[in-house]
């Protein structure tokens, strides 16, 4: 048993001191070590399972992350409907919502003085729903359409301010807890800072962010994207304390280790609430996540089930909403700004206007439709809103304001940075410019193209690619690997040695794989996973770079888009000229290995704990021999992979007669163990 483990007293201790430091960091506001100290005594964790698997267990802090992608997300139905609420939009509405209220429960008789309210910051985020059977969280699922959501249980162990354990020694038997996954405004900015470097579309606003973080098919683009849950509802308990009190349900959650937000107040009556609402305008652009206005509940228990409910929504709760954040100010021209893969994205200069307590000077335009839609011209009084901390948008001219010699805009044909022609793909709304070595793209495309799952070159940082740009020692991803020694001592403290390190982190990334070759170049569209199913179909980049639409569509998962752009990409002559130079200058990709078809066909979930693989290592054995893996199980699954302390995955296998596989049946259909993996 695991109690008698040499190790098992070590591996209680570091988990207990990483929930401990989780529970105090996001509950109690109140760190208990800084975060070197975590990471350190996490990979300590990590190294002492890996090396003693049978010491995992589920609520390990490093079970957070690990599960193989998905191809879908499954629907949840839920006993107890998640209700929308009723909007108030402004005073009146809401204290003719107080009215009902009190009218109602003085017909029942149940009123005695004044109500008294729970107010909480309504976030602008993603709502969603925790289960919990004995302490463990076994089920996660979004809000969907209150009855039905999707199954987002392993996006959410991501999450660090989700306990995997409830704290305390009796948890009860089952508890549904309700709350909301955000992104604060840091790990917005920081994330829409990595999708502009990467060539991708920045996200609109936080909200957006979070909710399309959480319904990744792959668990680790979602944990890579720092979201946060603070939780608002205490659902169906079996087993536990009963209340009186809504503000006493979230002070046992907090005891249980959820994170609850520290902007609650008590309220009596219309005017406390009026009072509350009207702080939360003043400070909510102090806070590090957005909300969009105040949840008004009626604090006593009782009256709320008095109350009862509508068919959508509670009687005893409201939204009561903050107004628009929008500013009227001249539009005074329109620049063009070009990402890191060349899309050019028209900005409004604007007279400065304070929207929602900042100076804004710029705002998007998006795109030359929505120019064309809104009808905005230059010289034109507008309307400006800041949805989230983002860049804030156009929204539309006022038209009554239009001078007569407002003027219409028209789109450049050459690329404002290098002078190239730019060109708008069918089907697409952005104009591009496809040149590698724009000077307004090369920086983030060199970046991507040394990062660790491109060529994976250790110690050539935005920084030292800055100095090496000006210095003009890399005009191209080739020049990389023209560098010399001399060429960069003179940017370290250490000259020689520190020069020497990066010249072998490079000499060492010539043979990388051909998967992770094609995506250091920065194509459109592809990223790490179709780079992998273009090195496997084609072999060599050589015949990557010659290969028509046609040959490009018959890859699974490439469509006309993709197929479009890879081949518009290679068809650029100096892009071309790019690849060969690398090649000339030794950088040999590496085929992949061969791989079987033994599993085409075939659709695997995998749950519990395997004692020789990694989830993810089990998921990648199954992919290379042409399988599939699901994250949930149905009639087109067809085998369940089970290991140690599997859940409700295996009973329902159980119960639709699917064949279960443990890790001897699962290594003999396959052909090879796990040991390594």
């Amino acid at each position: 048993m695991i109690s008698k483990h040499p190790h098992a007293e070590q591996a209680a201790r570091l988990r207990g001191l990483l929930n401990e430091a989780n529970y105090r960091y996001y509950v109690l506001d109140d760190p208990s070590m800084p975060d070197s100290e975590y990471d350190r005594l996490l990979r300590e964790l990590q190294q002492l399972e890996q090396e003693h698997p049978e010491l995992l267990s589920p609520d390990s802090p490093t079970q957070r992350i690990g599960h193989a992608p998905v191809s879908e997300l499954a629907k949840v139905t839920r006993k107890n409907p998640m209700l929308s609420l009723e909007n108030a939009m402004n005073g009146e509405e809401f204290r003719a919502f107080h009215a009902r209220t009190v009218k109602t429960l003085e017909g029942l008789g149940a009123l005695k003085g004044e109500i008294s309210y729970f107010c909480e910051p309504k976030f602008d985020g993603l709502a969603v729903e925790l289960v919990y059977e004995n302490g463990l969280l076994v089920m996660g699922s979004t809000r969907g359409d209150g009855v039905t959501g999707e199954d987002v249980t392993v996006n959410l162990r991501t999450i660090r301010s989700i306990p995997l354990r409830l704290r305390g020694a009796h948890p009860p038997e089952r508890i549904e807890v309700r709350g909301e996954v955000l992104m604060t405004k840091k790990a917005f900015r920081q994330l829409n800072e990595a999708q502009d470097e990467a060539g991708e579309k920045p996200f609109a606003n936080p909200r957006n962010a979070a909710a399309g973080s959480l319904r990744q098919l792959d668990p680790g683009i979602t944990a890579r994207r720092s979201l946060d849950m603070y939780s608002y509802q205490l659902g169906e308990v079996t087993g536990g304390p009963r209340f009186k009190t809504h503000m006493e349900t979230l002070e046992w959650l907090k005891e249980l280790g959820f994170q609850v937000s520290r902007e609650t107040g008590k309220a009596e009556g219309a005017e406390g609430v009026l009072h509350y609402y009207a702080r939360m305008a003043e400070t909510r652009d102090s806070l590090d996540f957005e909300i969009d206005g105040t949840v008004v509940k009626v604090n006593d228990l009782e009256l709320q089930r008095l109350l009862g409910s509508k068919s959508r929504d509670p009687r005893w709760a409201i939204a009561f909403k903050f107004p628009p954040r929008q500013a009227v100010t001249r539009l005074l021209d329109i620049d063009i700004q070009v990402g890191r893969q060349g899309a050019l994205t028209p900005v409004a200069k604007l007279e400065p206007v304070q929207v929602a307590g900042v100076l804004v000077r710029n705002a998007t335009l998006h795109n030359e439709d929505e120019i064309a839609r809104k009808d905005v011209r230059i010289g034109d009084t507008v309307i400006v809103q800041r949805a989230g901390d983002v860049i804030p948008e156009v929204v539309g001219p006022v038209m009554e304001k239009r001078p007569p010699n407002a003027r219409k805009f028209v789109f450049p044909h050459k690329c404002p940075s290098c002078g190239e022609p730019v060109s708008r793909p069918e089907g697409e709304v952005a104009w591009r410019c496809v040149n590698l070595q724009c000077p307004a793209q090369f920086q983030g495309r060199l970046e991507h193209f040394v990062s660790r799952k491109a060529m994976d070159i250790d110690g050539l940082g935005g920084k030292i690619i800055s100095k090496l740009t000006d210095m003009g020692k890399i005009r191209t991803l080739a020049d990389v690997f023209a560098l010399q020694k001399e060429d960069i001592a003179s940017l370290y403290k250490k000259g020689d040695t520190a020069a020497q390190k990066l010249i072998d982190s490079i000499h060492g990334s010539r043979k990388p794989p051909l998967g992770r070759f094609i995506n250091a170049l920065g194509i459109r569209h592809v990223g790490e996973a179709t780079a992998d199913l273009l090195a496997r179909e084609f072999k060599t980049v050589e015949r990557l770079m010659d290969a028509s639409e046609a040959e490009l569509l018959q890859v699974p998962d490439v469509g006309p888009e993709v197929a479009r752009a890879i081949h518009g990409f290679f068809t650029n002559p100096a892009n071309r000229r790019t690849v060969h130079d690398l090649l000339e200058l030794g950088v040999e990709p590496e085929p992949p290995a061969a791989t079987g078809d033994s599993l085409k066909g075939k659709t695997f979930v995998l749950t519990g704990t395997l004692s020789r693989w990694t989830r993810d290592g089990a998921a990648q054995a199954i992919v290379s021999l042409g399988g599939k893996v699901s994250g949930s199980v149905s009639k087109k699954t067809n085998y369940v992979v089970a290991g140690a302390e599997a859940g409700s995955k295996l009973a329902k296998a159980q119960e639709l007669g699917i064949p279960v596989l443990d890790e001897p049946a699962f290594e003999n259909l396959i052909g090879h163990t796990g040991e390594g993996r």
